[in-house]
């Protein structure tokens, strides 16, 4: 007769019992340590966007002040402070047409002085985009004067040019663009607005040729574009300071 010796070990159905409670233990400290993580996560990511959001406040104004007198900057370079007696940054309107290259809403300043006991639209500023830039959009300013329709002056804000070629289009790397002050569109004749490589009268720049017709192109359009649109624009602006 064979003796089975007394087996003291537990079947794998109680280990597996007795291990339950452990897994559950450790499950329970795993999630309680995500959620502890978590909430430490939440509280420094909220300081954080507390002291962003306090930095904001802070210099908000200011930026709003710096962004308002640069573009003064380049409005008092169209129209000098001296020349006009308005706030160009009160006149004005929001306005799109596609035929200026706008994408979205732009706006339309106009420049007034007081003649004779009452405020004289002198000139309209418009936002112009051309596409047709070597590198992409170039975007300027024009100032057309009421009066004659000749040009107050013209100065690019942006654009993508080439270094040391097309980028004699802004003013702080040539004086190419005051050329196009006091002209209008019977000076030159329309065939004359562009460069002369292509039989104009405007100078190009050698190695970006594109550039300089791009830009010469586009603001005998937009010359064009006040013949055609000045009187309606100039009794929104009408609407929009009567009670």
């Amino acid at each position: 007769m064979t003796n089975t010796p007394p087996n003291d070990d537990k079947s794998n159905d109680d280990k597996l019992d007795d291990q339950k409670p452990d897994d559950a233990k450790k499950a329970a400290s795993l999630v309680s340590s995500i959620s502890s993580n978590s909430a430490i996560l939440g509280f420094f990511a909220f300081i954080c966007t507390a002291i962003i959001a306090g930095t904001y406040l802070g210099t908000v104004d200011n930026i709003i002040e710096q962004q308002r007198q640069a573009q003064l900057k380049a409005l008092y370079q169209i129209v000098p402070k001296n020349q006009h007696d308005n706030d160009l940054l009160q006149d004005n309107i929001s306005f799109e047409d596609a035929a200026l290259g706008h994408r979205n809403d732009q706006t339309l300043f106009l420049a007034k002085k007081e003649i004779a006991g009452a405020q004289q639209p002198l000139t309209l500023i418009y936002p112009v985009t051309t596409r047709d830039g070597y590198s992409g959009d170039i975007d300027y300013i024009i100032g057309i004067n009421i009066s004659d329709a000749s040009i107050a002056g013209v100065r690019v804000i942006s654009h993508k040019e080439t270094p040391g070629l097309g980028d004699k289009i802004d003013l702080r790397k040539s004086d190419w663009i005051l050329d196009f002050n006091g002209r209008s569109l019977g000076d030159p004749d329309i065939e004359g607005w562009t460069v002369k490589k292509d039989g104009g009268v405007f100078d190009g720049f050698t190695g970006a040729t594109i550039t300089a017709r791009a830009v010469t192109i586009s603001i005998a359009n937009v010359l064009r574009y006040h013949h055609q649109n000045v009187d309606s624009l100039l009794q929104r602006f009408d609407a929009k300071v009567k009670p």
